[in-house]
């Protein structure tokens, strides 16, 4: 949706350079609902792929060929995982000076660095081949949300204006908060998590987060952050078993627990 909208506010007859869109990158998973391919392997695990290999890895590898190493630049846009929602961040090396320079344009509310050491990624495979990745996470999937949407749209728009293809009159960035550094609250008990923050809140190490209670209302659990910092995803589904990732806090520079 992103895409589509920006490319709906986008001239070519006043643009410079080129601007490749793909709106859609794993056709099989957007008409069946599901995030693995008929081979049940995960695309977004599966580049740089191979033009021999399985269809996840030949998918990657023409994605590759046809659309990465055409690119320098590349802006990689995704909901959370399933119920799950994230407050729109950019996750990037913000060690490279240039990428940090685009995602503080970006102007998403939070950027988080972030290397991509995960094998099989898009951006890593991107990155590796020389292009430049920001990627954008922001609110959660099987719905359109329009405060994810709309200051993707923003950001988009305010890079491709910053790398002078397109003017953008929009309003500029507003405060970006950096952080270095994520962790996940996990389910010390099974049960029904009733949580009482939100995703961008700002919470203090030790500050309760909510309740794991049993089926009957009894406490089994009450859910505490454990550092300083801001929530910047959590879980929306309400059962869980010990070890679930419940609430995703990510430290400010800064507010580092002392």
């Amino acid at each position: 949706e992103i895409v589509n909208q920006v490319l709906a506010q986008l001239d070519p007859k006043t643009m410079s350079g080129t601007v490749i869109a793909v709106p859609v990158v794993n056709l099989y998973g957007f008409i069946t609902g599901d995030r693995y391919l008929p081979d049940r392997r995960d695309l977004n695990r599966s580049f740089p792929g191979s033009k021999k290999g399985s269809l996840a890895g030949r998918l990657a590898h023409l994605f590759m060929s046809e659309i990465v190493e055409r690119c320098d630049f590349g802006m990689d846009l995704h909901t959370a995982s399933d119920h799950r929602t994230n407050l729109p961040q950019i996750r990037s090396d913000l060690d490279a000076p240039r990428i940090r320079e685009l995602a503080e344009v970006f102007g998403a509310p939070v950027m988080l660095h972030s290397k991509s050491k995960t094998t099989g990624t898009l951006r890593r495979a991107a990155t590796r081949s020389g292009a430049g990745v920001l990627l954008y996470e922001a609110g959660e999937p099987w719905r359109f949300n329009g405060d994810a949407i709309s200051m993707g749209v923003a950001g988009v728009r305010r890079v491709l204006d910053h790398l002078e293809i397109a003017t953008y009159e929009g309003d500029p960035p507003g405060p970006v908060v950096e952080c270095r550094s994520s962790t996940w609250i996990r389910a010390a008990k099974s049960g029904i998590a009733h949580l009482t923050v939100q995703a961008g809140d700002t919470v203090e190490a030790k500050q309760s987060l909510g309740t794991i209670d049993d089926a009957f209302g009894k406490r089994r659990s009450t859910i505490r952050a454990s550092r300083n910092g801001i929530i910047i995803g959590q879980l929306l589904y309400p059962m869980v078993n010990q070890g679930d990732a419940l609430v995703h806090i990510a430290t400010p520079v800064g507010s580092e627990t002392t």
